[in-house]
């Protein structure tokens, strides 16, 4: 058994809630620290609650203090109300948040990103997604392990109605064989494999993991 420590930044995310829950649950990980901008109804003898001002990170960035720095932070343009709203949460406080565990002790980083990323895109959401990617690959780690999954089956009616209208779609063709390349992924299996590969010994310092590769790992 190891003793590790995992900071984690969307934690209150479909992805962040399926992650925090198995590295409670793990065994290798003796503490869990969240960073999060309002509390959650979560509690757990491995578990640090920060509650943050990402705007501010200044004032926190000196307790991003673990082995590996977990980033599943995001929202949706409906939500953030704007591309550049939307920016500052998917690309700025996350870059924000690596610099500052990169120039601190943390060594290794694994990043949520998406299918498609691409800085030169010409579409927002992938050309942000690829700047991101690029961005943090310049940064102090030892490792630097970027998923990239595509659709995610997010398991909740409710959060993302017109997504859920997708997958059901996608799974559908699926199942006749078509579009597998789009194969839903549940949060679960990608929150596992984050963590696998948080304990591996790859030597390469930036890891990328498409559908496939995740899947199989």
């Amino acid at each position: 058994m190891r003793n590790l420590s995992a900071i984690v930044i969307g934690a209150t995310g479909a992805t962040g809630k399926e992650l925090v829950k198995l590295l409670l649950d793990d065994e290798d990980f003796q503490k869990v620290r969240i960073f999060i901008r309002r509390d959650e109804d979560l509690n757990h003898p491995k578990l640090e609650k920060n509650i943050v001002d990402f705007d501010r990170i200044d004032d926190w960035k000196n307790d991003l203090r673990g082995d590996v720095l977990f980033s599943a932070l995001g929202t949706t343009i409906k939500r953030a109300g704007s591309e550049e709203a939307q920016y500052e949460v998917d690309f700025t406080y996350q870059f924000e948040t690596a610099k500052a565990a990169a120039d601190g002790i943390v060594k290794n980083y694994v990043l949520v990103s998406s299918t498609g990323a691409n800085p030169k895109a010409y579409f927002f959401y992938p050309r942000m997604k690829g700047e991101l990617e690029e961005a943090v690959k310049t940064l102090d780690f030892q490792r630097i392990h970027i998923f990239q999954p595509g659709i995610l089956d997010r398991q909740s009616a409710d959060e993302r109605p017109l997504e859920n209208l997708g997958l059901t779609a996608i799974r559908a063709l699926n199942s006749i064989g078509l579009f597998k390349s789009q194969t839903p992924m549940p949060v679960k299996v990608l929150a596992e494999k984050m963590i696998k590969v948080s304990k591996s010994a790859r030597t390469e310092k930036v890891n990328y993991y498409k559908l496939d590769d995740i899947f199989d790992l």
